[in-house]
């Protein structure tokens, strides 16, 4: 783990040297001109979010296609018998806790809004407020939060999976004994709001890339610049 002080300056300087070495994010590209314009659409990155959790992209989008095929509309996902919105998501794993967890999030989104399948009314709270009430979602931890908040409605909050905890930890953004749930208030504190996206999308790139949990390759000037784990030693 890298011994040195992190500060605004230097997170930049780990953002510019990420980007020189990859290439700039293009959130447009990634995510589309305006996904909240559609009032259903952080709704449906929530779901497909707590699809996601523990299981690879691919089964991810499998999942989530299997489950907007079968079921018209919110409300019948929210009504859907329980076995049977279980095996339209087998494919995603852990199908009793999701299924559980997404018709847990329907009802609480309805009962909310008064009957509404939108989670727009997040976007007029503060960051922190609109975190705390997804995350009193039995389910919804701050990863799936920080994606919906950051990805749909550009609040300044990182989502961290894995790749991006364990290179935080590599290094020194982060400590070495964290849990997520401190990584992400440690994140949040330390990255400039308008590289919360970019620098999440960057530190993916380079965990698998470069900075793999096992036989990583230090080979690169970012590793040698801020990394000092045991592969780079």
């Amino acid at each position: 783990m890298s011994t040195q002080q992190w500060n605004e300056t230097r997170v930049r300087a780990l953002h510019d040297d990420l980007v020189a070495l990859y290439e700039p994010v293009d959130r447009v590209a990634e995510h589309g001109a305006d996904p909240t314009a559609e009032p259903g659409e952080g709704v449906r990155q929530l779901v497909t979010t707590i699809l996601s959790q523990n299981v690879a992209d691919e089964n991810t989008s499998r999942a989530a296609e299997a489950l907007f095929d079968r079921y018209d509309d919110f409300a019948a996902v929210e009504s859907a018998d329980h076995e049977e919105l279980k095996e339209t998501i087998r494919v995603a794993g852990l199908t009793d806790q999701k299924a559980a967890r997404i018709q847990r999030a329907l009802t609480a989104i309805r009962e909310e809004t008064g009957g509404a399948y939108s989670l727009a009314f997040l976007d007029a709270m503060p960051t922190d407020e609109a975190k705390d009430w997804l995350t009193e979602i039995k389910g919804v931890g701050p990863k799936t939060a920080s994606v919906v908040l950051n990805f749909h409605f550009g609040k300044p909050t990182m989502a961290v999976d894995t790749h991006v905890e364990r290179v935080s930890k590599r290094f020194g953004l982060v400590p070495e004994s964290a849990s997520n749930e401190r990584a992400h208030e440690a994140l949040d504190e330390q990255v400039p709001d308008e590289l919360t996206y970019p620098l999440h999308v960057l530190l993916i790139r380079h965990g698998r890339e470069h900075c793999s949990a096992r036989g990583a390759d230090c080979d690169n000037p970012v590793c040698d610049a801020y990394c000092d784990c045991e592969f780079c030693r």
